[in-house]
């Protein structure tokens, strides 16, 4: 598989099976990951990986408040999206949605369902391997984008070996949560997860393809 075969390849899985993931694999791939650029060569990447019993541990964690009306409310450290969104972004988001509930049979208006399928997110769809991407709070904003680009890089590594992916913000919600396992250093902040494993192909979540905008939607050449 050389890269552009893999980049067509990566799509965001929905639903795992329980079959394991080698740790010699993995630790091969975030090596390899590790060579991707940033900027003076920071490398500011800091990364936790969580499998078997305390991965068990976070998601009975993180089920237990989103169900415990009296859990208080959680706050992110940064937000998701920009407010109010704007065009074509708003856009795209929505079709993203509505593609994946569609195939899903969930209609618009039962809100119980879709947000049952959004909490999915918090079981890392079920997926064996759980990493979390972390950045010191120092940081700025040239030093996150390599934080995406260490995360693309890991993520197409995984692909050419044939183990799937599905990047998630969401867990960033949570990120109290996930540190009473994690136990990052105080200067850290959640980025992201990242969800690792063999994707349930009988699955029909697994059959959304994502759109993507035509080139002449967001690209210009200058002659």
């Amino acid at each position: 598989m050389d890269v552009e075969e893999a980049l067509l390849a990566r799509r965001s899985i929905r639903a795992f099976t329980d079959r394991e993931v080698e740790p010699e694999l993995l630790a091969r791939a975030l090596t390899t990951a590790a060579y991707a650029p940033s900027g003076g060569n920071l490398q500011p990447w800091h990364v936790v990986v969580v499998r078997g019993e305390p991965l068990r541990r976070l998601v009975n964690r993180v089920t237990e408040r989103i169900n415990d009306p009296a859990a208080p409310a959680p706050t992110p450290d940064y937000e998701m999206y920009p407010s109010p969104l704007k065009s074509p972004y708003r856009e795209r988001r929505f079709r993203n949605g509505e593609m994946l509930y569609d195939l899903l049979g969930i209609p618009r208006e039962d809100r119980v369902a879709r947000l049952r399928q959004f909490a999915r997110n918090y079981r890392f769809f079920d997926a064996p391997v759980a990493l979390f991407l972390y950045v010191d709070r120092d940081m700025g904003r040239p030093q996150w984008a390599d934080l995406g680009m260490f995360l693309q890089s890991l993520m197409l590594v995984l692909t050419e070996q044939g183990v799937d992916t599905c990047p998630q913000v969401a867990w960033s919600t949570y990120h109290d949560t996930v540190a009473e396992i994690t136990a990052p250093p105080a200067e850290l902040m959640l980025c992201c997860g990242l969800a690792i494993g063999y994707a349930d192909t009988a699955a029909p979540v697994n059959r959304l393809r994502t759109e993507r905008a035509p080139l002449q939607e967001w690209c210009r050449f200058l002659d």
